[in-house]
């Protein structure tokens, strides 16, 4: 039986921020036009977060009963490590899915119901990220996954459901916060090279290769910078308070490029998920000065 303190590390609590993240930025793009719904938005925070526990343990089970975490390098994984079920984490996983899916009829109800299908297509695509016979995660596809869910859609949902209207700064907004959520997916992946290559699971890194990944991993960072830029231009230059994120961004594309690897690699995990928590708080808190 796990404990309380493995659980809750098995739900991976360093990856929240990519669920907070999207949540800020797309509010603060409403609230620049004076359209916020704080309930909503809270609600919506809600569901994000429930979502990433729930991709948590539903790849700490799917990979876990494929082996692919028999050697892994990183943080607790409950099924891997034998502490828990994998029954047990299968459930945990689903419990998160349909609080999720709760909260989201709430948002649904009160805005459109087309939200349900978009909600619907969120779960799924958590859950086939490493679950079912040929699970998207392996076939190199799981940064684009990430880059639409919880860049685009998350950021564009988040706004949707409190001023009932997309706007080009929400767009560029949802880029931005997208290129970052994938960064974080790119660094752990980098540091699984070797061990998900033995396993069989082909990530865009395995496919990519070691060289090419650093080199792709800079080039989000890069693009979030650039795409901040245009928001400011489109909004207002106090969204530029965004780019406090580059302290610790800056300090992870130099220990990527100069060619960490392993646990040594663990660190910019970390500074990529502040990173991209610092970019939609500076974000946010610009846009809300510059109304």
């Amino acid at each position: 039986m796990a404990t309380a303190a493995q659980w809750i590390e098995g739900a991976r609590p360093r990856t929240l921020p990519a669920a907070v993240a999207p949540v800020l930025a797309g509010t603060g793009v409403v609230a620049w036009t004076h359209d916020e719904v704080w309930w909503k938005a809270a609600l919506a925070l809600v569901v994000s977060l429930l979502l990433q526990v729930g991709v948590n343990y539903a790849n700490d089970y799917s990979d876990g009963i494929r082996g692919t975490d028999d050697a892994r390098v990183g943080p607790l994984r409950l099924v891997g490590s034998r502490v828990a079920t994998p029954a047990a984490v299968k459930a945990a996983a689903f419990t998160a899915f349909g609080l999720a899916a709760v909260v989201g009829l709430v948002l649904a109800a009160t805005t459109a119901w087309w939200l349900v299908a978009v909600g619907a297509l969120s779960i799924l695509a958590a859950w086939f990220y490493t679950g079912g016979k040929k699970p998207y995660g392996y076939l190199g596809l799981g940064e684009v996954m990430v880059f639409v869910f919880f860049g685009l859609v998350a950021v564009l949902g988040t706004a949707y459901v409190q001023a009932e209207a997309l706007a080009w700064a929400g767009l560029l907004a949802a880029v931005g916060v997208g290129a970052l959520a994938c960064a974080i997916l790119v660094a752990n992946n980098l540091r699984d090279i070797p061990t998900d290559t033995e396993s069989g699971k082909r990530t865009l890194a395995v496919v990519l290769g070691d060289e090419r990944t650093r080199m792709f991993y800079g080039s989000l960072v890069s693009a979030a910078l650039v795409v901040l830029v245009a928001v400011a231009a489109t909004t207002d230059w106090w969204a530029l308070l965004g780019l406090v994120a580059f302290l610790p961004l800056l300090k992870s594309v130099h220990t990527v490029t100069d060619g960490a690897r392993g646990r040594d690699l663990i660190p910019v995990l970390q500074q990529t998920g502040l990173g991209e928590l610092l970019y939609a708080t500076g974000l946010f808190a610009g846009l809300l000065i510059g109304r």
